[in-house]
């Protein structure tokens, strides 16, 4: 498995696939551990590291992942397999906003997928969280653009960074769920249903 993992890495970064950060996925694996989070939904699998390490940090952690973009997806789906793990991860080729979730609840919703979307993500996913569940999303620093709007000279990155910006006033702003935001890698919020 260390070999495999160590092999996406270097795949990721020859080909420039987004993976989350080392230390972002120590802390949710940990976060999986011990809160014994058994159904777990990602937005987005890229090449399936995320979802491989969330798979087996666990005994019983279940992962089903989305991914919309199909070379990404059949990447995912052979490392999953070289992962051993297809029993403990379903993988499904779909844009997420368009996918029909049959009557599931999750334990931990992973949103880290397109960031323009994110606002959409939560409030369409919400609805399948377990009542004690929780939502984490991953990048609201990306790469320390946010809060620094005006320094940005590319019109697309500026676009991109004011609606990471909304989404987080968006959780803030969240009368049904508080949210924390923890400084770990390129930004992580944990939001959960105010009780």
């Amino acid at each position: 498995m260390k070999e495999l993992i160590i092999e996406m890495e270097n795949y990721a970064k020859e080909k420039n696939v987004p993976i989350i950060e080392k230390e972002s996925i120590a802390f949710i694996m940990k976060y999986i551990k011990n809160n014994n989070i058994k159904n777990i939904l990602e937005i987005g699998s890229a090449i399936g590291y995320s979802a491989i390490l969330m798979a087996s940090s666990n005994a019983e952690t279940k992962v089903t992942t989305i991914e919309r973009d199909n070379e990404r997806y059949m990447e995912c789906l052979k490392n999953v397999k070289k992962a051993g793990l297809e029993k403990k991860i379903t993988v499904v080729f779909q844009d997420a906003l368009e996918v029909n979730l049959s009557d599931v609840k999750y334990d931990m919703i992973f949103i880290d997928a397109a960031k323009g979307q994110y606002t959409k993500f939560f409030e369409k996913f919400q609805y399948f969280l377990a009542p004690d569940g929780v939502i984490i999303t991953d990048n609201l620093n990306f790469h320390g653009y946010v809060g620094k709007k005006d320094e940005i000279e590319s019109k697309n990155l500026r676009g991109l960074v004011d609606k990471i910006e909304k989404y987080i006033e968006f959780l803030k702003e969240n009368e049904e769920f508080e949210t924390e935001f923890l400084k770990l890698g390129d930004g992580i919020s944990i939001s959960k249903r105010r009780g």
